[in-house]
């Protein structure tokens, strides 16, 4: 309410005269000197002794410098950390994933580039993570088949084949690979319901009519791995996603051809906030280099 009042009377003090602080706060010297009037009047204060060639503070205006120059500090502080998170030396990105592996070198090299923002990666399946980017808590996705929607700007990351597993004392163990024909006679750990694996995996079965047992199914990749290694049944995953587990054995699906795809999402209507901006440059210049050179 009383900020431009403030303000004159702040520009005033410390710039020694009336004229000066005018020239400072690119107004002209009487607006300046009728907002120190009226904080004068309002109050029933003398701030300047006046005289025809200077101003000097009173008592009273010394003691309101102090506060004044408090004031104006706080608002120099946040305005260096409005522009400081324009710019992303400081800022917090928000991401969700339905699997750290394809998303956690990206933020790397988003650190390295920016290395004052901070990103809060959570992980659930493809459709709690698509969910969070709808209700803006995630300002980005990255998650399996994306669907068709015009509210989402999309970046495919990768595409990769998927992979049977089974535990090293399986009869498969030792071979190269597996057809799903044969998933007849095997009980299988599947994913839960809304993962993107376990829907290519039934509809690839369900194309071939196998006739197939859900032994148990594990709620995120980890719980499925440690069903596989402890001999429950054989799972399905993308290849990159296998890792490197010693108890277990990836094996070709040698009649399946589908891939996981796996994708950047964010809704459009952000995708000209700082952040968001920002890491989308960094993944297309990551997803650029993985591709290498063009053939000549």
């Amino acid at each position: 309410m009383y900020y431009s009042q403030l303000r004159a009377f702040h520009a005033v003090a410390v710039h020694g005269g009336f004229s000066k602080a005018a020239g400072r706060l690119h107004l002209t010297q009487p607006a300046i000197s009728d907002q120190v009037r009226k904080l004068e009047k309002r109050f029933d204060v003398l701030l300047f002794d006046r005289h025809k060639r200077s101003v000097r503070l009173t008592e009273f205006g010394r003691q309101l410098l102090e506060i004044t120059r408090r004031l104006f500090e706080l608002e120099e502080e946040a305005v260096r950390l409005l522009t400081e998170s324009q710019a992303l030396r400081v800022g917090h990105l928000k991401m969700a994933a339905d699997a750290p592996l394809h998303v956690v070198r990206l933020i790397g090299e988003f650190r390295e580039k920016f290395p004052g923002a901070s990103v809060a990666l959570t992980i659930g399946n493809s459709d709690d993570v698509l969910s969070q980017v709808f209700d803006y808590t995630a300002d980005i996705g990255v998650l399996a088949d994306v669907p068709t929607d015009d509210r989402l700007l999309v970046i495919t990351l990768r595409s990769d084949p998927l992979v049977a597993f089974v535990n090293r004392d399986h009869p498969w163990a030792g071979r190269k690979g597996v057809s799903l024909a044969e998933f007849t006679s095997q009980p299988l750990v599947m994913r839960e319901k809304g993962s993107i694996t376990r829907r290519i995996v039934e509809e690839e079965l369900d194309r071939i009519g196998v006739v197939y047992k859900v032994m148990m199914e594990a709620e995120g990749r980890e719980a499925a791995r440690e069903a596989v290694a402890a001999g429950i049944g054989v799972g399905i995953v993308s290849r990159p996603e296998f890792g490197d587990d010693r108890r277990l054995q990836a094996l070709d699906l040698v009649d399946c051809d589908r891939t996981m795809t796996e994708s950047l999402v964010c809704l459009k209507e952000r995708a000209h906030l700082r952040g968001i901006d920002a890491f989308w440059t960094v993944a297309r210049e990551y997803i650029d280099r993985a591709a290498g050179p063009p053939a000549a």
